[in-house]
C-alpha cells in the first residue's frame, strides 16, 4: 500500500506576496513530487484540517464545509453543514460512524453516520474569551479514549471547555487556566487589551487512554496538563527542554499511549520551529527531528496509525519533513514553490 500524506495550506495574513495560501496537496514519497488535489473540492480549495480513519476515509476542513474521500483522496464530496458557519477549522471522527465539526464562528456540528445528516450542537460559553482582530474558533476537538461521550473543544483565542455527554452541554475548562496569567512569564498580549490572551490561546488539546481523565493542552504560552478533565491545570514547564516555548500541535503517539508529539517554535510568525517527543506523558522530553532546519512556525505534526516508523511535520511556509524509520533520518519534502499558510498534514 502506497504511503499516504496529504498537507493543508490556507489564508495567512502575513504570506509573503505574490504567495499561494491555498490548496491539498499529496505526497508520493518515494519521489517527492507533489500533486494538487482538486476533484470534487471547492475552488481554490482552503484547507486547515485533515483527518482519516482507520478504515481510510479522509476528511478535509474546507472554507465551504468538511469534504470526504473514500477512495484516497482522488474524489471529494462536500458534506453539506446546516448551520451559517461553514469555515471548518477541526474534524474528529470517532466510533460508531460519529463525526464532530468545529469551524470559524464557534460552531460545533455532530454527526451519528459519518456526515450525512448533522446536527449543530449548542456552542459552550467560556469566561475568558478575548476580543481579537479576527472571530474565535474552534481550532480543536479531542475524545477521551476511555469515554466516547468526553469531548474537549479547544478555542482561539478562548480557551477549552468539556462536555461528558457527547456535546450537548459544555463546561468551561478556562478558569484554571487563567490563574497562570497573574505570572509575568504566562502575560501575552498582542492583539487586545488583555495580558490574559496567550493563555487563552488554545491551538491543540489530547488525551491519552494510559491516564483517563487527564488533559493535555497546546497553547501559546507552552504545554499544559490537567488531572482532573479540566478542573486544575499544571504547567508542563516545556522550557525545561527546549529554548522554542510556542506550542501549537500537540498529538499522542497513536501505538504508543505514554508517548506524546509536539509542535514548537518561537512564535506565530516565527522562524524557527522543532518537533519533540516525550515517553512518559511530558516528564521528559527530547528533540526528535535532527539534521533538519525549520525556518518557520511548526504548525501541525501527524503520526501514522498503521506504521509506528513514520511520522511527519509541516511549517507554516511550506517546509514538509518526514521520517519512515521512527526518527533515525528525516528526509525534507519542500510544498510546490510559492505555497505558504500551511496549517494541516496527516498521513497513513
Amino acid at each position: 500500500m502506497d504511503t499516504k500524506v496529504l498537507v493543508g495550506a490556507a489564508f495567512w495574513d502575513r504570506a509573503r506576496q505574490g504567495m499561494r495560501t491555498a490548496g491539498l496537496f499529496d505526497l508520493t514519497v518515494h519521489s517527492g513530487e507533489w500533486k494538487q488535489v482538486t476533484d470534487g473540492l471547492p475552488d481554490d480549495v482552503e484547507v486547515r484540517c485533515i483527518a482519516i480513519r482507520e478504515t481510510g476515509t479522509i476528511y478535509v476542513g474546507t472554507q465551504d464545509g468538511p469534504c470526504r474521500s473514500d477512495d484516497g483522496g482522488r474524489s471529494w464530496q462536500l458534506l453539506e453543514l446546516p448551520g451559517v458557519d461553514r469555515l471548518v477549522w477541526s474534524i474528529l471522527p470517532c466510533d460508531s460512524n460519529i463525526l464532530y465539526v468545529g469551524t470559524l464562528g464557534t460552531s460545533i456540528y455532530r454527526s451519528d453516520d459519518d456526515g450525512v445528516s448533522w446536527r449543530q450542537l449548542p456552542v459552550p460559553v467560556t469566561a475568558g474569551a478575548v476580543e481579537m482582530g479576527f472571530p474565535m474558533r474552534v481550532i480543536r476537538l479531542a475524545v477521551d479514549p476511555s469515554d466516547p461521550e468526553t469531548i474537549y473543544v479547544a478555542f482561539e483565542v478562548g480557551g477549552i471547555a468539556r462536555s461528558h455527554d457527547g456535546g450537548e452541554t459544555w463546561t468551561d475548562c478556562g478558569k484554571g487556566l487563567l490563574k497562570f496569567a497573574k505570572e509575568d512569564r504566562f502575560q501575552s498580549r498582542l492583539l487586545s487589551d488583555t495580558e490574559t490572551e496567550g493563555m487563552m490561546d488554545s491551538h491543540a488539546v489530547a488525551v491519552s487512554r494510559s491516564l483517563p481523565g487527564t488533559v493535555f493542552l497546546a497553547n501559546r504560552m507552552g504545554l499544559f496538563r490537567s488531572p482532573d478533565r479540566g478542573d486544575t491545570w499544571l504547567a508542563m514547564d516545556i522550557g525545561r527542554f527546549s529554548d522554542l516555548t510556542y506550542a501549537r500541535d500537540l498529538k499522542v503517539f497513536p501505538h504508543d499511549p505514554d508517548t506524546l508529539l509536539a509542535a514548537l517554535s518561537d512564535s506565530s510568525g516565527g522562524v524557527a520551529g522543532s518537533l519533540y517527543r516525550s515517553p512518559d506523558l511530558g516528564e521528559t522530553w527530547f528533540r526528535f527531528d535532527h539534521d533538519v532546519s525549520i525556518n518557520s512556525t511548526l504548525m501541525t505534526l501527524a503520526a501514522s496509525a498503521r506504521t509506528p516508523d513514520r511520522v511527519y511535520c509541516a511549517a507554516r511556509r511550506g517546509q514538509v519533513f518526514g521520517t519512515e524509520d521512527g526518527g533515525q533520518s528525516w528526509q525534507s519534502y519542500p510544498l510546490p514553490d510559492g505555497v505558504e499558510g500551511v496549517y494541516a498534514i496527516a498521513c497513513d
